[in-house]
């Protein structure tokens, strides 16, 4: 077989929440440049079109559908839009999260607890539910998880968004353990210090930018497209044996 069609992704679809900007638009882009339908969503509509409209003057398919993936009636509606449009799904981008605030754990709230583990941890547990019998029709579907290295190792202000994370690695070993026999896999990607609107509070902090040149073994902040290859990876058959993996892509920042 040619290795380059192992990359292939003609005639898949794709769902990537979170893809109106940053990892989840690179992503969709990559996805889509590779011969995937893709469906993309955010919050809003008016700015999940703009995307969809570049897609689309690049002669690229793609959906765009608004999603609060906090929402379990806008989950729902985006499977529905997403069957309606393309028949089937194939590959699921669990990538849309938050964290809404920098603080201590004896100072968080309740109610941000609540929100934090509403959108970054059942939000992903309750679509891939609902993609899961169209993923099973597929025999060959493939979920990717974004987590993050908070979720292996924690830093300081980032708490319970660290807690998020880490349940989604293990939401991802067991969606991978319980629904392999239905030719499902799934896998996470745990990104570093990437240079996107989520993160700006940090890669736009001096110290911590000197801190990262001088310790991180690649001495830099990552840009989204860097996030591509995993995606792809873990999306086409080149990935086919790969489940219950956990990938960084964090510029070695798991070794200091």
């Amino acid at each position: 077989m040619n290795s380059k069609k192992l990359f292939e992704l003609k005639g898949k679809v794709a769902i990537v929440t979170g893809s109106s900007k940053g990892i989840g638009l690179a992503i969709a882009r990559g996805l889509s440049e590779n011969g995937a339908n893709v469906v993309l969503s955010s919050r809003s509509q008016e700015t999940v079109e703009l995307a969809a409209n570049q897609f689309q003057k690049d002669g690229l398919s793609v959906l765009a559908q608004s999603c609060h993936v906090g929402d379990e009636k806008q989950r729902i509606k985006l499977v529905e839009k997403t069957i309606k449009k393309f028949g089937k799904i194939d590959i699921l981008v669990n990538n849309a999260a938050i964290n809404p605030v920098y603080e201590s754990i004896e100072n968080m709230s309740n109610e941000v607890y609540d929100k934090m583990f509403n959108v970054n941890v059942k939000a992903i547990f309750d679509l891939s539910n609902l993609c899961f019998p169209f993923l099973k029709k597929e025999k060959s579907g493939s979920i990717i998880n974004i987590a993050s290295v908070e979720g292996l190792k924690p830093s300081l202000g980032l708490g319970i968004y660290s807690v998020t994370k880490a349940a989604v690695i293990m939401l991802t070993k067991v969606q991978a353990k319980e629904w392999g026999k239905y030719g499902i896999r799934s896998n996470a990607i745990c990104p570093g210090l990437i240079k996107t609107k989520f993160s700006k509070a940090l890669w736009e902090n001096q110290a911590l930018l000197n801190q990262v040149k001088n310790e991180l073994p690649a001495g830099r902040v990552a840009e989204p497209e860097e996030m591509i290859g995993l995606a792809l990876y873990l999306a086409s058959s080149a990935g086919s044996y790969s489940t219950g993996g956990i990938y960084t892509a964090d510029g070695g920042h798991m070794t200091i």
